[in-house]
């Protein structure tokens, strides 16, 4: 896959001609809104090295990935626009990868209770885990019922282990920093909590629990790491797994709320997976969602204290937007998937790059008010996805998996 970088003046059909490429490939590939128009410095990606396939009639997909030397799985991933589905008709023409193009790593997706079916499937192929967020726990440890069947179905059908996300959420869906540590305090209902959490995983037939406590007290450090040390073993127990999601840090003393209760080697050790997280930026100072730099040491420090084959470094999906001149506490509003991308095309603004913290970004103006935009796009990605390399990493996470952003998975 090549990435160009769009210049002044250019069309598909020219970036398209370039590279010797279809002009229909581009389009299915980049899935633009609007593809007779582009900006100054967006991203295409281009469909290069590898090989076209028109379907003849009588072909299944199963037909041509057994003919190709090739796999429906791997099928779905290099043409998305099939939507996970089965069906191909005589005519469609099919991208296939070179092979070994694809070192394949861990990849796992966030969606949230509800995520639409049809979203799904797009995106199951893509992934090896799916978590579904977010679950709570009442005062005195129990899981309400957690209902969930149709990702798990689709999840099983696509090859995919399914986790659900426990979260510190009480019976009103508020996140609760106390709730935990009243759980985490009371050796009855930490008990129950781990009893429930395993019970929930068997009887809805998920593959495991992925733990996702925040805001966490420092001096719930040592509670924190027993009540995971205590889960991980009913979980092995029962063959099912443990998967954490941890603040990003880049040394083992770093105070603040979000980082002191968390032991990384603690943790680590009796985890399945970590998923490192973003530090978030929606209240700071305009800036990219995930600055290499940051990211860098925050990884750098995780496989100090972790096995690095045990890490996820998690892709942000989406932008955000600021209002200038910024002021503290403003909060910036949310792009989901390509929304940030397309904007700078339909407001004709140029995007930049921001090579030292490997991110995109314009600026435009709005009503008066000027506005600045940081977001992603597959220049970040990839060099994002070239940090998890370089570190061993065992592979990625997208939290925001159903805001499908085609620049994302076309690089993953």
């Amino acid at each position: 896959m090549e990435i160009h970088v769009v210049q002044p003046g250019e069309s598909l059909y020219r970036i398209a001609q370039h590279y010797g490429v279809p002009l229909a490939a581009v389009l299915r590939q980049n899935e633009l809104r609007d593809p007779n128009r582009l900006t100054p410095g967006e991203c295409i990606l281009v469909p290069v090295g590898g090989r076209q396939y028109t379907v003849r009639r009588g072909d299944t997909l199963a037909s041509i990935a057994e003919a190709q030397g090739t796999t429906v799985r791997q099928l779905w991933r290099d043409n998305p626009f099939l939507m996970g589905q089965d069906r191909v008709s005589p005519g469609q023409t099919l991208y296939l990868a070179e092979s070994g193009a694809y070192p394949r790593k861990i990849v796992l997706g966030g969606v949230r209770q509800g995520t639409d079916a049809r979203m799904l499937r797009r995106v199951l192929p893509q992934l090896d885990y799916l978590a579904v967020a977010s679950f709570g726990f009442d005062r005195t440890g129990r899981i309400p019922g957690i209902h969930a069947e149709i990702p798990v179905r689709l999840a099983r059908r696509y090859g995919v282990r399914p986790v659900f996300v426990l979260t510190m959420q009480d019976e009103n869906g508020r996140f609760s920093g106390e709730r935990a540590r009243q759980v985490l305090r009371d050796p009855a209902a930490r008990a129950n909590l781990i009893r429930s959490a395993a019970q929930n995983a068997a009887a809805g037939e998920w593959a495991g629990i992925m733990l996702d406590f925040e805001y966490l007290m420092p001096e719930d450090r040592d509670a924190f790491s027993d009540f995971v040390r205590a889960l991980k073993a009913q979980l092995a127990s029962e063959k099912l797994v443990l998967l954490l999601a941890l603040p990003p840090k880049n040394c083992r003393g770093q105070t603040g709320l979000l980082c002191e209760a968390h032991d990384f080697r603690v943790l680590g050790r009796n985890a399945d997976l970590c998923v490192l997280k973003n530090a978030l930026v929606a209240l700071g100072a305009p800036s990219a969602l995930a600055d290499i730099g940051r990211m860098n040491e925050a990884v750098r420090y995780a496989v100090s204290e972790i096995p690095a084959k045990k890490l996820l470094c998690s892709l942000p999906a989406g932008g955000l937007q600021w209002a200038l001149p910024w002021h503290q506490g403003q909060r910036a509003r949310p792009f989901a998937g390509a929304q940030a991308a397309e904007q700078a095309v339909q407001v004709g603004a140029p995007v930049r790059y921001d090579d030292a913290a490997q991110a995109p970004h314009y600026n435009f103006w709005r009503g008066g008010t000027e506005q600045e935009v940081w977001f992603e796009d597959a220049r970040s990605y990839r060099a994002k996805c070239a940090l998890a390399a370089e570190y061993r990493l065992g592979g990625v996470a997208v939290p925001e998996a159903a805001q499908w952003y085609s620049q994302l998975w076309g690089i993953l």
